[in-house]
């Protein structure tokens, strides 16, 4: 691609760039806490949507990957990635046929929270003599899919394990809900509950004879806490390495290296500038994104195709024109927005990633 070896200031606006240098650390750091902790990496790619950041968080040493959706994992295995977990419910004729096909090429696991499609699962895997792998998935407090802990999830568990054409591979949970609380102690101890609930759970299950191997939880809000808990195999964390702004709002160690490049395009009043990045490029879902080497900000607010930042005294040196950085508020609810986001070495595009898995909402 023509951008490659151009200095990064120079990309046509909008665009979307990762530093492969703090990246790459980043991704570094994240392995050497799970490995201390002695738990597996299974990062979340929901927000990543990139192959080839896939490849590098394997070669750091991640077992494989999670997705959100069959058309994620998809995308992951056509890209040569051959152990993913779709942290999903996967329901209806034409899914089931797909992720019977995967497992030809990849390991690739789903999550239940019900016996309605574990029959119609089983049969197409057996319609192509494959066996589907299984996690059940657990309800520890965030009320969203997830079958209850104790007695109804080694019930379910059990039913995978004699479905023929499935294979118990495991129990997960999303501790989710505990991002909100604010306090450290309290947050920690909420999470230890829920992941107590999933690891008692994981007992109650081996007691019953079943081979549940995989416990998989943790986000990256969460799995400073999370990787320490006992039971608890592997962590799925994934986003933690852009170290966008909500991120750092949770406090993971992680270094920001995914940002925005806008244009200025007007300066209407001394206190106000416009950048060509609205909310359908760098969108304010979780949090607002942050105006790097801009001093005064007061707030950054969108439109469509407008970005607004407000400032607390004039500024007369930026002009139209000047080009502007921005770490990503939400990298889960920005990447996607983007058809390729350009990786940066000292100042200089080194590669350009396709977003390839944008899209895949099936």
């Amino acid at each position: 691609m023509t951008e490659i070896g151009r200095a990064k200031e120079l990309l046509d606006t909008p665009a979307l760039w990762v530093d492969l240098d703090i990246l790459e650390r980043n991704i570094a750091l994240l392995m050497d806490n799970f490995k201390d902790a002695g738990v597996n990496w299974r990062p979340h790619t929901k927000g990543i949507k990139i192959p080839a950041i896939a490849h590098k968080m394997i070669d750091a040493g991640a077992l494989g990957v999670t997705c959100a959706k069959p058309g994620e994992a998809e995308v992951m295995v056509a890209a040569g990635v051959r152990d993913i977990l779709i942290a999903n419910q996967v329901v209806g004729a034409q899914k089931y046929a797909r992720i019977a096909a995967l497992q030809r090429h990849a390991s690739v696991k789903i999550a239940v929270d019900n016996t309605a499609t574990l029959e119609e699962l089983g049969a197409a895997a057996q319609a192509v003599g494959v066996e589907i792998p299984v996690v059940v998935e657990l309800n520890v407090g965030m009320n969203r899919a997830g079958v209850e802990p104790g007695s109804a999830a080694v019930a379910l568990a059990g039913a995978v394990h004699e479905q023929d054409g499935l294979r118990l591979a495991g129990m997960m949970a999303w501790e989710g809900h505990t991002l909100d609380i604010k306090d450290d102690d309290a947050r920690a101890g909420a999470i230890q509950q829920c992941i107590g609930q999933l690891a008692a759970s994981v007992q109650a299950g081996r007691d019953a004879g079943l081979p549940v191997e995989i416990v998989s939880c943790g986000g990256s809000g969460t799995m400073d806490v999370t990787m320490r808990q006992p039971e608890v195999t592997e962590i799925q964390a994934g986003g933690a390495i852009f170290g966008d702004a909500t991120y750092q709002m949770w406090g993971v160690p992680t270094d920001p290296a995914l940002f925005g490049q806008a244009v200025v395009t007007s300066r209407p009043a001394p206190d106000r500038i416009i950048t060509d990045a609205g909310f359908k490029t760098l969108p304010g879902m979780e949090r607002q994104p942050k105006a790097v080497s801009l001093e005064n900000v007061v707030n950054i607010s969108a439109s469509a195709e407008h970005g607004v930042i407000t400032l607390s005294e004039p500024n007369k040196s930026v002009q139209v024109g000047d080009v502007l950085d921005f770490i990503v508020g939400y990298g889960d609810a920005t990447v996607f927005l983007h058809d390729a986001m350009y990786g940066v070495r000292n100042g200089i595009v080194e590669t350009v990633w396709p977003i390839s898995a944008r899209g895949k909402l099936r």
